[in-house]
């Protein structure tokens, strides 16, 4: 039995995280969006981290993923108690499983696969249930197949046929072995038989003469010679019952192991749901374009609480290089996250926290965001930022989304500008989409007439105020620290007003 709720036509493998994946947590702020998925359930957040951080790039299973998710949300409990089901299969298996444990005879092996397997039985069972139940409340084409799945493949039939299976495994009256007589009268080819199923009547007017030998109490030699022979008799079925039990078992990890990322969901929409955080289901374009409304920091609206994040909106088409400039702390590096989390959130068959959003699949999502300066001084903070450039190049494919955080701050404006100007211009030229904050006039101005890039600017009003809005605009040659200073010490300095020397424009 197949699951199938997260691809189509194949199963949800473990993958290994990608390279960047730790930079990508911590630029983006993904660990607060993985804690509330989780709710402190370790396995949800470790499935979460791996959905995410992996981003689909084939549309049409984004669009099945979708789907399901929605039959999720509009049935949290139903999705719950499944996941639920999966975690008592599990709990179940070490306390019914004890053939684990001691010699692992065939006999001990069997008993502890047939209880197991009775276990699970029940557990099936159970899932058939809720099948018949529910499966009309679900719309999705991955939920109606897999509730059409329990249906055909748990029939009535079957679970009968499967119960009274394990019940002749007890060998309530013994077992009837078949069994030749090989060199030096030894036993060969031990067959297990199926005694003939007689009515009480028939065995009492038919009894057949019968030899026997009656063992001594203490012979013990001979109950260790008999046991021998049972567990060569039951070997076989042995195999068989342990895989059986082996197959459904692994059926209800699979089954954990995808629903599971649905759980997160529901937990994630119900935390943003409390505080009215927008949230939509995203549309993949097929086309170069990014277009959104009132888009939001999940991490930062999640941290705020009640207290309201301001959204922002964007509609570009066939761009793919965003200088972002404007007001210190006016929300450049806000902004940037939450395009970066509404990407990976898009290319997981999520939903994203704005009012509507639309964009191009990248084949990957890369950050580059300030760090701070190295305590164990290994590096110079400019060699540093390189050293990290050159490991995002070497992975880096056309097709992909790079997010830039004042990359190169640490130098000077014309070195910095110059070498990052080379850099972003052969990232751009090469297919990659680049989102680049940065305080660099000189930079930007050396973009001006490119029909690739576009100009966003933090939103800052004439008494100083900042929105947190960005806005398409050209940059200006300054980034307002007066602002902050006179908010802090509540006095103006002079030249505040004209913060970079030498940065007029080219």
């Amino acid at each position: 039995m197949r699951v199938l709720l997260m691809y189509k036509d194949r199963d949800f493998k473990e993958s290994e995280l990608p390279k960047n994946s730790e930079d990508l947590i911590s630029d983006l702020g993904l660990d607060v969006i993985f804690d509330h998925m989780s709710k402190g359930d370790q396995y949800i957040f470790n499935i979460s981290k791996e959905v995410l951080l992996n981003p689909l790039v084939d549309k049409e299973t984004i669009i099945y993923r979708q789907e399901i998710m929605k039959d999720a949300l509009e049935n949290p409990e139903i999705i719950r108690s499944l996941y639920s089901m999966t975690i008592e299969v599990e709990e179940s298996k070490r306390e019914k499983w004890w053939g684990i444990f001691g010699w692992k005879t065939p006999s001990n092996i069997l008993s502890g696969a047939r209880r197991t397997l009775e276990s699970l039985l029940y557990f099936l069972k159970k899932l058939r249930k809720v099948a018949d139940e529910n499966s009309d409340k679900f719309r999705s084409e991955g939920f109606r197949n897999f509730f059409e799945m329990i249906k055909t493949e748990l029939s009535d039939e079957y679970l009968q046929r499967a119960e009274e299976m394990v019940e002749k495994l007890k060998f309530q009256r013994g077992i009837l072995l078949r069994v030749s007589i090989g060199e030096g009268n030894e036993g060969k080819g031990y067959t297990l038989i199926k005694p003939l199923e007689k009515k009480w009547f028939q065995r009492i007017l038919r009894r057949q003469k019968v030899y026997s030998y009656k063992l001594n109490p203490r012979d013990e030699a001979g109950a260790q010679a008999l046991d021998e022979i049972r567990n060569k008799g039951i070997s076989e079925v042995t195999s068989v019952v342990a895989c059986a039990a082996d197959h459904i078992e692994d059926f209800f990890k699979k089954l954990r192991r995808e629903i599971a990322f649905y759980v997160g969901a529901i937990n994630l929409q119900e935390s943003m749901k409390a505080l009215e955080i927008p949230i939509t289901f995203p549309v993949v374009t097929d086309e170069k374009q990014i277009s959104f409304r009132n888009l939001v920091s999940i991490s930062l609206a999640l941290t705020n609480g009640k207290k309201k994040v301001i959204g922002n909106d964007l509609k570009e088409i066939g761009k793919n290089l965003f200088i972002v400039t404007g007001a210190n702390r006016g929300g450049k590096t806000t902004f940037l996250r939450s395009f970066g989390q509404a990407v990976l959130m898009m290319q997981s068959g999520m939903f994203v926290s704005a009012k509507d959003f639309s964009s191009n699949l990248y084949s990957g999502v890369f950050t580059h965001f300030r760090r701070e300066e190295d305590e164990d001084m290994k590096m110079g903070k400019f060699e540093e930022e390189l050293s990290r450039m050159s490991i995002i190049v070497d992975q880096i494919k056309p097709g992909a989304l790079l997010l830039l955080n004042e990359f190169l701050s640490s130098t000077n404006e014309r070195e910095g500008s110059e070498i990052a100007h080379q850099i972003v211009r052969a990232l751009v030229e090469s297919g990659i989409s680049v989102m680049y904050v940065t305080h660099m006039y000189t930079l930007a101005r050396k973009f001006f007439g490119c029909k690739k890039a576009i100009f966003l600017r933090a939103e800052r009003t004439p008494d100083g105020r900042r929105t947190f809005k960005i806005k398409e605009g050209e940059p200006l040659p300054t980034s307002f620290g007066g602002d902050i200073y006179k908010k802090l010490f509540g006095e103006e300095i002079d030249g505040l007003e004209k913060e970079r020397e030498g940065c007029a424009p080219l």
